[in-house]
């Protein structure tokens, strides 16, 4: 009776453990699975020989493309937000600590650029295609939500231009969101108002330019980037010489309190608002299938149009608030509104109010124009439905992507408020430009051999190293409430793709392979049956020799 007991708990006991294996077996089957990713041999003859778009874009396109999608909202619209409510004139610092922030992200984005010249972003540069689906999603709620806010911050010029020119009072009703938020009680709140039309409107005509082509949209790009640069430059001149030393003094306002309220911290959470300016250059890289030379040509399209942008920034915000007080700043239009403390009131707000619209209609097109060419890299992996992924025989663009998220970026334009869409795009440009660093120092040791058109000054580890920190300390000074929006935003994308992009990957279902060997014999104990239909990531992520 007891040998009995004892046989039949050593059984037991063998069952467990054999359960055990089993599950551990498994576990590392799923993890393998999510470690799966595409080799850069893989991505360069995807971008040679599977690329379905025109190599129509130049060097000096992309310069404008890149300087298009920069300047627009976060100069015309929120450096007056981050003045008058965070920085005082301290605002100046602010957009200089998050030029350092986008600059060390763009040396990061050339070398990953030059070296993988394929569309997607840092969706096709993240190391494991997990992590690339992370980084996918959240350059959805990047692209997506800034397009949106720059459709609303035009909205609010065009109002202002057309009550300044013809004195006639738009019906609010049909030009503002119909819900806000509130800093008090932080929640939405009903403001009455209908829909902003205005937005809507600017969104489904970008829209239909995208489907119509890349190249014609470009042409016209250029045009608008030419006039925003002359109407920046315009302002800086002609009010430069009515600047009062007063204004600026003090130059970082006491704290008041509360941790975004001026202060040092009111300069960093002014810099995370401001950050949105900088949000663009990136956008440069979703075009490398359409350029004609993208391993020369993006890393002078990311660096050069970042750079005259920070010139243009740090110059418009030392005259602007040195014209007027900061505290008055807080408008949808604060340029105009400080424009008139001087003797142009009356003509120059209303070609900076035509400067302003044509460069956030180059802004929203170029996002739009990022949005679309990136879902069209996740669907040609099989990570969305194939939908997203088919170009159109005629115009050779991704048509009905760019429809699908052209109503989706209208209906959030018609009903959020500014501040919301602001903070949510830079929070997420802030994530994707911390896994480019990652990227990059990875890349560095596991394919040293493989050619680069730009490589990060100073090795893999200084610049990258910087620029990942000071993305987490930009996040860390965001407000709660959005990074509570933004862990909702991610648990989103996670259902997706466990319920369709894990089991619709090309990648995984393209390779098989042999049972796992050298843990414990496990596949073999296993079974032929268990592994059977087993695929396999082309590395092994508990066996990897570069690592």
């Amino acid at each position: 009776m007891v040998r009995t007991n004892v046989f039949a708990n050593l059984s037991a006991r063998l069952r467990n453990s054999q359960d055990d294996n089993k599950a551990i077996y498994y576990l590392k089957r799923f993890a393998i699975r999510l470690g799966t990713r595409k080799t850069i041999t893989q991505l360069q003859d995807e971008a040679d020989q599977t690329n379905e778009f025109k190599r129509t874009l130049s060097t000096f396109q992309l310069l404008a493309l890149g300087i298009g999608s920069i300047i627009g909202t976060g100069i015309f619209v929120l450096s007056g937000e981050a003045a008058a409510k965070y920085a005082g004139p301290a605002v100046i610092l602010s957009f200089i600590i998050a030029a350092i922030v986008a600059g060390l992200a763009a040396f990061s984005y050339s070398e990953m650029a030059s070296m993988v010249p394929i569309s997607g972003s840092a969706y096709s540069y993240t190391y494991a295609k997990y992590l690339a689906w992370i980084i996918g999603w959240d350059l959805v709620l990047e692209y997506l939500l800034a397009a949106a806010t720059v459709a609303v911050g035009w909205s609010g010029y065009v109002v202002h231009f057309v009550e300044t020119v013809s004195k006639h009072n738009a019906t609010r009703l049909i030009v503002e969101a119909p819900v806000a938020w509130s800093e008090e009680s932080n929640t939405f709140y009903v403001t009455g108002k209908v829909i902003n039309l205005p937005a809507v409107i600017i969104i489904v005509a970008l829209t239909i330019l995208l489907i119509i082509g890349i190249g014609e949209s470009a042409k016209i790009n250029l045009v608008i980037v030419i006039i925003k640069i002359l109407v920046v430059l315009l302002f800086i001149f002609a009010c430069c010489g009515y600047t009062h030393p007063s204004n600026y003094s003090p130059f970082i306002p006491p704290n008041e309190g509360s941790f975004n309220k001026y202060g040092i911290t009111g300069v960093l959470h002014g810099a995370t608002v401001v950050f949105f300016a900088y949000i663009g250059f990136d956008s440069v890289t979703t075009t490398a299938q359409e350029t004609k030379n993208p391993k020369r040509s993006l890393p002078i399209g990311i660096i050069g149009s970042l750079t005259i942008s920070t010139v243009l920034y740090v110059s418009v915000c030392a005259v602007m608030v040195g014209i007027a007080p900061y505290k008055t700043l807080d408008s949808p239009n604060p340029i105009s509104e400080a424009i008139k403390g001087t003797p142009h009131g009356i003509w120059l707000p209303i070609i900076i109010d035509l400067g302003a619209i044509a460069g956030l209609t180059s802004v929203s097109l170029v996002s739009l124009l990022g949005q679309s060419r990136i879902f069209y890299s996740m669907a040609y992996d099989g990570l969305l439905p194939a939908i997203f992924a088919k170009v159109h025989p005629r115009t050779k663009t991704p048509w009905v992507s760019t429809i699908i998220i052209g109503a989706f970026c209208a209906a959030f334009a018609a009903v959020l408020p500014l501040g919301i869409l602001g903070e949510m795009t830079s929070i997420g440009t802030l994530v994707a430009f911390f896994l480019v660093h990652i990227s990059v120092i990875i890349m560095r040791f596991t394919h040293k051999d493989v050619p680069r058109g730009f490589r990060v000054p100073l090795g893999p580890w200084v610049f990258p190293s910087i620029g990942a920190l000071l993305c987490l300390v930009l996040m860390v000074t965001s407000s709660k409430e959005t990074g509570i929006r933004l862990g909702v935003w991610m648990g989103i994308g996670q259902v997706i793709y466990f319920a369709y992009g894990f089991w619709h990957s090309k990648l995984r279902n393209s390779q098989q392979l042999e049972p796992v060997t050298g843990f414990d014999n496990l596949g073999t104990e296993l079974g032929e049956e268990s592994t059977k239909n087993e695929y396999v990531a082309e590395m092994d992520v508990f066996n990897e020799k570069q690592l």
